[in-house]
């Protein structure tokens, strides 16, 4: 057993959260001591407190923003109170490695691991970096990436290309788990929508307005993001929660097809389950347009069908949906040449070796 010390960051979004989910297990079993830096009330608090081996400490952090807003006065003060805290926690700590999923609240950790002289490998899961991920790597060792043509945006003596990481569980869904919680039938095809932790309010609202239609011909859960429950919808057939953890992986065992938002965790999750997918990545307008990138990459590849956000109404999602379960086979067939490499195994064993 050892006594090293490991920690982790990321937040934000439940994206900048699962790859450190994944790899948290497999340290905790071989004895390492984890500790997890992130925000005071993000998801990342929700989804990691309380995991058995892992002590987490909030800091301060602040949103980097590209665009003209007042609060860009006053977040650098909120980063540079989260560096300090972080740089405390270092001390304290004496961490061997620092690992960051990436998000805001990861840049004041590795800024900090490099003036403790400690360590740090970042994860990009996306086509191309997020500004968080772009500022913390000059303070870090590694950065990791999902898509191999990432590695052209980032420092050649920095990047390694390793795939997507994905979690043990999501392999062992339990069918019978899944029919109980829904009172689903085997017999029925059956949808899943995500639109990501926060919800997506285009899919939601075409969803529930064609459901009339959809339940004709499939069984529907909808996963709608926080505060985005509809009370008044109770039609058999319809199951919509806020957000879930542990039961995804019995949920992704009954799905026939999902649509969802364009996120790399996730769309690399279905893609390691065969599951065929439409894409609704978020638009220019509302993001950084990664998940474009990362949409457009798929459907290259025979992978998924996309639908820009602007399209989305009740015609267009209805006949897409109906579409890729025609073509499902197809997607199937093509997703079968996806062998994902062992990402996580290299990853691990890349932490241990750049330890301190």
């Amino acid at each position: 057993m050892t006594n090293k010390r490991i920690i982790f960051t990321g937040g934000g979004t439940a994206g900048h959260v699962v790859v450190n989910l994944a790899l948290m297990p497999e340290f905790i079993k071989e004895g390492y001591d984890i500790h997890y830096i992130g925000s005071y009330q993000g998801i990342e608090r929700e989804l990691v407190e309380g995991m058995e081996g892992v002590t987490y400490h909030g800091i301060a952090t602040g949103k980097l923003r590209r665009y003209l807003s007042a609060q860009n006065m006053k977040d650098p003060f909120k980063v540079l109170k989260g560096v300090f805290q972080a740089k405390k926690l270092m001390k304290e700590l004496k961490p061997s490695i620092v690992f960051s999923k990436g998000g805001f609240v990861s840049v004041p950790v590795v800024m900090a691991s490099k003036m403790s002289n400690i360590p740090s490998i970042i994860h990009e899961s996306d086509y191309t970096p997020g500004l968080a991920n772009k500022i913390a790597t000059n303070f870090a060792k590694y950065v990791l990436t999902t898509f191999p043509e990432t590695n052209e945006y980032l420092p050649q003596n920095k990047v390694k290309n390793v795939g997507a990481i994905v979690r043990d569980e999501l392999f062992q869904g339990d069918p019978g788990q899944a029919y109980q919680m829904t009172d689903f039938v085997k017999s029925k095809p059956t949808l899943l929508v995500m639109g990501g932790s926060a919800g997506a309010q285009s899919i939601n609202e075409a969803i529930r307005s064609n459901l009339p239609q959809l339940l004709e011909e499939f069984q529907v859960i909808h996963l709608c993001g926080k505060g985005k429950l509809d009370a008044s919808i109770k039609q058999y057939g319809y199951v919509q929660y806020e957000y879930v953890t542990d039961e995804l992986k019995d949920l992704l065992a009954i799905a026939d097809v999902v649509v969802s938002r364009a996120g790399a965790n996730a769309i690399f999750e279905f893609l390691a389950l065969k599951k065929p997918m439409l894409l609704i990545p978020l638009s220019r307008q509302a993001s950084r347009g990664d998940q474009i990138l990362n949409a457009e990459s798929f459907k290259k590849r025979g992978y998924a069908q996309m639908l820009e956000d602007e399209e989305v109404n009740d015609q267009t999602l209805y006949e897409q949906i109906q579409e890729l379960y025609q073509n499902r086979e197809k997607y199937i067939q093509n997703m079968q040449a996806y062998q994902p490499i062992k990402t996580k195994d290299e990853v691990i064993n890349l932490i241990k070796t750049t330890m301190k």
